[in-house]
């Protein structure tokens, strides 16, 4: 299923913490994080989330945070570094485009959405009581003033010479999936390609769940 018209939400729903990196881009183009402005993400972005699927009257489990000493081979670890594999793989094959054809529907060929965590999932399911698991991985770039003085004066350049010309700054670009915690099955999927927005604050992560969150079943 890759509608949420096609799906209910029966049951309750558990944040897991998100996996976001905000990174700056310098004058020559390199990515550098910023812990700072990660930390605050992480922050608000749960918040702006949980208001949003309260708002449409979903059933939230406290948040699930992930230990900060979580062992890579024990089988929470294993599980979220599939889940990561699994966002990666839904982000690149789900836009319009660039379905795989083993994800088309053959009647209809369009995207048909069975990626699955495996039942490796209920590791969570037993240390929340949750149904189904809102998992969000996103990483979102800020032009510095050199890059963004840099992008200007190409810009002006380019139209002196007749042309457009864009070095590009900052983007974001994101994936949430909802899993069944029963079966491990992603029932739904949101994307977020974005050239402008902040998740520095609070009202930034509230524009992004509109985006990415806008079709999430009820």
């Amino acid at each position: 299923m890759c509608s949420s018209d096609l799906i209910r939400i029966q049951g309750s729903i558990v944040l897991v913490e998100p996996d976001i990196e905000l990174l700056e881009v310098t004058a020559g183009g390199m990515q550098e994080p910023r812990q700072a402005w990660s930390d605050a993400a992480r922050q608000y972005y749960p918040m702006a989330a949980k208001e949003a699927i309260s708002a449409r009257g979903g059933t939230l489990k406290p948040d699930f945070d992930i230990p900060d000493d979580l062992a890579p081979e024990s089988r929470m670890g294993q599980m979220l570094r599939l889940n990561r594999a699994v966002a990666m793989s839904i982000a690149q094959y789900s836009a319009t485009g660039s379905v795989l054809a083993t994800k088309r529907d053959p009647a209809t060929g369009k995207a048909r959405l069975d990626w699955s965590l495996g039942d490796g999932v209920s590791v969570i399911r037993d240390a929340t009581g949750a149904d189904y698991a809102l998992f969000t991985y996103v990483r979102d770039s800020y032009a510095s003033s050199g890059r963004q003085a840099l992008r200007a004066f190409a810009f002006l350049a380019g139209l002196a010479m007749g042309s457009l010309v864009d070095i590009g700054g900052g983007v974001q670009v994101g994936v949430s999936t909802l899993v069944d915690l029963k079966t491990g099955q992603v029932v739904w999927h949101g994307l977020l390609v974005s050239q402008s927005g902040d998740m520095r604050t609070l009202e930034g992560n509230q524009a992004v769940i509109k985006n990415m969150l806008k079709n999430l079943p009820q």
